[in-house]
């Protein structure tokens, strides 16, 4: 099974990125999810199989949403917590006299 897919980058969300098929273009793809997305920018055009791997997708999972759906959307990775834990300094600033 084969797909000739297109990809979209949003304007609205870094890393965010909206698989669709090529002959099908946007089409199929509902008019809410498009206006959350905004304004899609066409980012390439690749060749999808079984047997091909992608970064940070389920390549079964998308050609199975390409299928059913008319569409793939792949979100932004989770962004890294940099904040651990606050140091006991501003912990204790905030503490009541």
């Amino acid at each position: 099974m084969k797909r000739i897919c297109s990809i979209y980058r949003s304007t609205r969300k870094n890393e965010m990125y909206l698989y669709v098929l090529r002959a099908d273009a946007l089409a199929r793809v509902p008019e809410p999810l498009l206006s959350a997305f905004g304004p899609p920018i066409h980012a390439f055009d690749m060749v999808l199989t079984p047997e091909r791997t992608l970064a940070r997708e389920d390549i079964a999972k998308v050609l199975e949403n390409l299928d059913s759906q008319g569409y793939h959307l792949q979100m932004p990775p989770p962004e890294e917590d940099y904040i651990e834990h606050l140091p006991e300094e501003l912990l204790r600033r905030n503490d009541p006299v």
